[in-house]
């Protein structure tokens, strides 16, 4: 049996995967069909590295399906002069993929949001994961207009969305339900019911 290589691997995710589901950004496109996504994953994922599925790292966290992270970065509509916060592993595939792309760019781990105030205020917040809510401590990272995209975790269901911040608020728009791994850092905080 002939065996497939990283790159034959990298090509068809591009090809049947992204370019099939609406993914037409060319730098999306040529970042993830050129950046090595098997080196962001345990060992033992390394052969299922391009599969369209989240795949649990070491530290936690988790890797989200390509497609999922090609549509937010697509609905983000980056631009190489956008001041960017990623909410996400510092380290991780996505930091890459915008450090290839973007001048100014801030990453914080979810839990650690806060120590991105330091180069706050941001006119685009890619959050790579999905949240329940959005702390206005939080939203004070971002300035006027700034646009924010992230999933959005609404009990069992998962959707990518997008807003655009205003006055300090932003309501984030679903655009598509995708499986995105939620964040425990911005989980919905308990309420006391009756």
């Amino acid at each position: 049996m002939e065996s497939v290589s990283f790159e034959d691997m990298r090509r068809a995710m591009v090809d049947s995967q992204l370019r099939t589901n609406g993914v037409t950004e060319a730098w999306i496109l040529g970042a993830m069909g050129s950046l090595p996504r098997e080196d962001h994953v345990p060992a033992s994922h390394r052969a299922t590295s391009y599969m369209d599925r989240a795949i649990a790292l070491d530290d936690g966290s988790v890797l989200n399906p390509p497609l999922s992270t090609a549509l937010l970065l697509q609905a983000a509509e980056v631009k190489t002069t956008d001041k960017t916060l990623l909410i996400g592993n510092p380290g991780g595939y996505v930091a890459e993929l915008l450090k290839g792309h973007v001048t100014h760019l801030t990453c914080a781990a979810p839990a650690d949001w806060a120590s991105a105030k330091d180069n706050a205020p941001y006119n685009l917040i890619v959050i790579d994961g999905a949240v329940e809510e959005l702390p206005d401590a939080f939203l004070g990272l971002a300035g006027e207009g700034a646009r924010i995209v992230s999933g959005i975790a609404e009990g069992p269901v998962t959707r990518l969305a997008n807003g655009v911040v205003h006055a300090g608020k932003v309501a984030l728009k679903p655009f598509i339900d995708s499986e995105i791994a939620p964040l425990a850092a911005f989980a919905r905080k308990a309420e006391f019911v009756f």
